[in-house]
């Protein structure tokens, strides 16, 4: 990509969207191609296909996405599967007519197989059944990578899918029922913190293991794929290294200065036993985080404070 290339960034106001932007902003990239979610539907094939053909992005990252969290999932089963696959045909197909040099499909780790064996390599997708809580959003990520692979195979577009690790950071979304564990932890530390609350409870026995990456990594990953992978083989990105929910627990309590004490319900369930990604693909071509968890969470925190806490 050259610093003036029009760079369409599909999702810039979510936490991914918004950290591919932040990126390339520093980089020099000065020609981004922006639109909202007011400003353009993309679920609408004919608004899409209109920007597409007068916009002309010779690049695109597509972080766009319906997301929430287990309840949101299971709950609106039919919006999480049609959204997501309407937005992400609609773009593919818009920048396979427009001729786009590099389209880059970003999905998640949900698509794996709930048993596939640890840490997750991407040789196991569609290798067995998966989580049912979120199968619907899963199958519509699925449906990304494959309608890339095949305008790749049948019409030669450039277009790759990567596959991030659960993701924290500026811009994440601390509501209360609809976050990921992260930034609920961090809301709850920050809210026991500031009542005096002398115990937080956490669901399940703090055992199970997963792995976090800090969203300004992700975009390095992404710029860094954009300029130098062309493969059709999707890319896992994460750190290759992760924790329990407990010690998770006890760093969150740390950085948010919360003095009380921590209290496992283990009446409620854990959820899956471990969730690692394996990321020696992505390490051999010479890519790795550099945000640490503990740096991550301080600095999430911080924007919490700033944006997320202060809103409300």
């Amino acid at each position: 990509m050259e610093k003036d290339s029009r760079i369409y960034i599909a999702g810039h106001r979510g936490m991914v969207g918004g950290a591919i932007k932040r990126k390339l902003e520093k980089e020099g990239y000065n020609n981004l191609v922006l639109r909202t979610s007011s400003e353009l539907d993309l679920r609408d094939q004919q608004a899409v296909a209109h920007f597409f053909e007068q916009e002309k992005p010779e690049y695109v990252f597509l972080a766009a996405a319906k997301v929430g969290g287990i309840l949101a999932n299971n709950t609106y089963r039919a919006d999480f599967l049609y959204d997501n696959l309407a937005m992400e045909a609609n773009i593919i197909h818009a920048a396979y007519l427009n001729k786009v040099e590099k389209l880059m499909f970003l999905g998640s780790s949900c698509i794996y197989p709930k048993l596939a064996p640890q840490p997750l390599k991407e040789e196991s997708l569609l290798s067995g059944f998966l989580e049912a809580t979120n199968e619907p959003y899963a199958i519509a990520k699925i449906a990304g990578i494959k309608l890339c692979e095949a305008y790749r195979d049948q019409y030669q577009c450039n277009f790759i899918s990567v596959m991030p690790t659960n993701l924290y950071g500026i811009g994440d979304n601390y509501h209360p029922q609809n976050s990921h564990v992260l930034p609920a932890l961090i809301r709850r530390f920050h809210e026991a913190k500031e009542t005096g609350a002398p115990v937080v409870t956490i669901w399940g026995t703090g055992t199970p293991l997963r792995e976090f990456l800090f969203a300004d990594d992700l975009a390095d990953a992404c710029l860094f794929l954009m300029e130098n992978y062309n493969e059709k083989q999707f890319l896992n990105i994460g750190t290759g290294s992760d924790l329990s929910i407990k010690d998770l627990a006890y760093l969150v309590k740390e950085v948010v200065g919360y003095e009380g004490s921590i209290d496992f319900d283990t009446t409620k369930p854990d959820g899956t036993p471990r969730k690692l990604m394996d990321v020696s693909k992505l390490h051999a071509l010479g890519w790795k985080h550099t945000v640490e968890l503990k740096e991550g969470i301080t600095l999430a925190y911080r924007d919490f404070l700033k944006n997320a806490y202060a809103e409300r």
